[in-house]
């Protein structure tokens, strides 16, 4: 028996969840006393996993995953679960691996939770703790099948060095032509992507205009954090929908998520109610943003974003 995780990577290169996924499969692979296999799929930093205390790695090299088809990866990921005799598979909570998880779930027959947020609370039982409700609530579910899918929420249990020495092995699988054809993939070049960010400074309506939006970037730009927007923001043409966070838009689970000229709907708040530390910029004592958030700020964001980017300048450079 084994755990297996599935390591995301984009332009192959792992990304930041594929090293928590793998922390968190360590973990629970030693809880369970048994080994802890990582796919790789069309990745060329394999040896990066072996940071994270991975046994085997399965590498799979193909360019008919080239561009991800969650019917594809699905069949790979179960194919190397049954020659793995995988009990538990772990995958992240990315756009992709929430589109990928019910369709493995089925191919391998397994109980599915989905937003965990820790080890496993009981192993026999199966028992997992789960975000619930848009992160308001948690609870526990018990997964009865005889393999169990996990899907652990972004940022929920960090990543962990534990040196080791992985196996590498090369996994062929036949995968038929996608329904859904990929012409082209453009994507933002240069910037922290949402995904894999820390610190995510947003911008609302508060902003005013598309031509003020440097406030926004030269903070990120500081902070070395992503940029986003409210759904207003994309609605309007200021900002691309790629940057849109929210219910409707893209999830946010940082570690800072600071939200500037943004009133806070509910759907914006469903949203971001993952990111550990909320701060925001209004100049609307009211806004519901106040209520959600870890920290505020009363005032005009005109003056309050250029004087924040200032110190925090001012602090770096006194840090070196």
């Amino acid at each position: 028996m084994s755990v297996l995780i599935f390591a995301e990577a984009e332009k192959r290169t792992f990304k930041k969840v594929g090293f928590e996924v793998a922390s968190y499969g360590r973990a629970l692979a030693d809880q369970l006393n048994v080994k802890l296999i990582a796919v790789a799929i069309n990745t060329d930093d394999v040896h990066a996993l072996a940071k994270y205390g991975v046994d085997h790695i399965v590498q799979i090299d193909t360019v008919a995953l080239e561009n991800f088809s969650a019917h594809n990866y699905a069949k790979a990921l179960a194919a190397v679960a049954k020659n793995q005799n995988a009990k538990t598979v772990v995958l992240s909570s990315t756009a992709n691996a929430r589109y990928l998880a019910p369709l493995l779930s089925v191919a391998l027959e397994a109980s599915y939770a989905s937003n965990v947020v820790a080890l496993p609370v009981s192993l026999d039982p199966f028992v997992v703790k789960r975000s619930c409700f848009t992160n308001k609530a948690f609870n526990h579910t018990t997964l009865s099948g005889a393999i169990n899918l996990i899907g652990l929420a972004s940022n929920s249990y960090g990543i962990h060095e534990k040196t080791s020495q992985p196996e590498i092995v090369s996994f062929s699988v036949d995968v038929e032509q996608d329904l859904v054809q990929t012409q082209s993939i453009e994507k933002v070049t240069g910037k922290v992507s949402i995904a894999d960010a820390d610190i995510v400074v947003s911008g609302g309506r508060g902003l005013k205009g598309p031509e003020n939006w440097h406030l926004i970037e030269d903070l990120a730009t500081t902070l070395g954090a992503a940029t986003a927007c409210s759904k207003p923001v994309s609605d309007m043409g200021w900002r691309p929908h790629s940057e849109h966070v929210g219910q409707t838009g893209k999830p946010v689970a940082s570690n800072l998520y600071i939200a500037i000229g943004v009133s806070g709907a509910i759907q914006h708040l469903a949203g971001i109610n993952a990111s550990k530390v909320k701060v925001v910029i209004n100049n609307d004592p009211e806004a519901p943003f106040f209520k959600a958030a870890d920290y505020g700020v009363v005032g005009d964001a005109f003056k309050v974003v250029p004087e924040l980017i200032e110190k925090l300048k001012a602090f770096k450079a006194g840090a070196h």
